[in-house]
């Protein structure tokens, strides 16, 4: 988790120039015995693999995000996008602070299958922002979802209401870097704390997912799915412990770890519980428990 802008310029300048089948028994014309029968290897089913691509992202002046929307949201409806708190234009929320129903004309930069710029969409508001128990920004745009379609060819990404699964095969896609980071979702930190917050049940990647500053923001996708599971948050940098770009976990217990070079994603399957038809956010909806003012 960086603060918007810091350490930029320095990740660029460091990172840029960065398929038997059975054979019939063959009957022999003399005495002689007939080849045995060989059996077909069984096939393996591959597992099913969504095509996972930089199409509905949005690229934010400091941060990384996307278009989405929850499994109940019609194409008329505004749409939304998804990011993280820390990356709010009016800096990051305190602990306890929640962002509900701000004016908001923050502009976002729709991306294509393959980086290329397509649109500048526009915010509306902001519908909700918190840094505590998870670290998230949801945005509402002044235009559709069928109107973003018909334009440019662009679907929302849908958020799951389902919680994600260890072991499961994940994509990071980082709409400023332009880049998609693949790995697989290691386990998950009770608690993980840096500096001044404390986010519950964060998602840990294994070591390929090597997140840098710019990928704050991005929708984690189920590569089997394609379905947003996270929003990508934070990753310690240099070892330290529970300091701010360096989280550490902690356990019921209170012991902790601290696991350098390893990013977090902040789990997003309590999202959709807390809007209603035509995408209303309502934090008073039953089964919705996301903090509150």
């Amino acid at each position: 988790m960086k603060k918007p802008l810091i350490g930029m310029l320095a990740t660029v300048l460091m990172a840029g120039a960065t398929a038997l089948a059975g054979a019939s028994p063959v009957q022999a014309a003399s005495p002689v015995q007939a080849a045995p029968t060989v059996q077909a290897a069984p096939t393996v089913q591959a597992a099913p693999t969504a095509t996972v691509s930089l199409a509905g992202t949005v690229a934010l002046s400091n941060c990384s995000g996307s278009l989405v929307r929850m499994p109940g949201s019609a194409a008329s409806d505004p749409a939304l996008v998804l990011s993280n708190g820390h990356c709010l234009e009016s800096g990051m929320p305190g602990p306890g602070q929640v962002v509900l129903n701000q004016p908001s004309s923050r502009s976002f930069t729709l991306l294509s299958a393959t980086g290329g710029r397509l649109a500048t969409l526009r915010a509306t508001k902001v519908v909700y922002g918190a840094m505590t128990d998870t670290d998230v920004s949801i945005y509402q745009l002044n235009t559709s979802y069928s109107s973003i379609q018909s334009r440019y060819g662009i679907a929302p990404l849908t958020v799951a209401a389902t919680h994600p699964v260890q072991g499961s095969s994940i994509r990071v896609v980082s709409s400023y870097w332009k880049k998609i980071y693949s790995c697989s979702v290691d386990g998950f930190a009770y608690r993980l704390k840096e500096s001044d917050w404390t986010f519950k049940d964060s998602l840990r990647y294994t070591s390929s997912c090597d997140v840098i500053g710019g990928t704050s923001g991005s929708p984690v996708v189920d590569a089997s799915s394609g379905l947003v599971v996270a929003v990508n948050n934070t990753v310690n940098e240099s070892g330290e412990r529970c300091t701010l770009d360096n989280p550490c976990e902690v356990d019921q217990n209170g012991a902790v770890t601290v696991r350098q070079g390893i990013g977090y994603a902040q789990e997003t399957y309590g999202i959709p519980a807390c809007f209603a038809a035509g995408n209303r956010f309502d934090l008073t909806l039953p089964g919705c428990v996301l903090p509150r003012p």
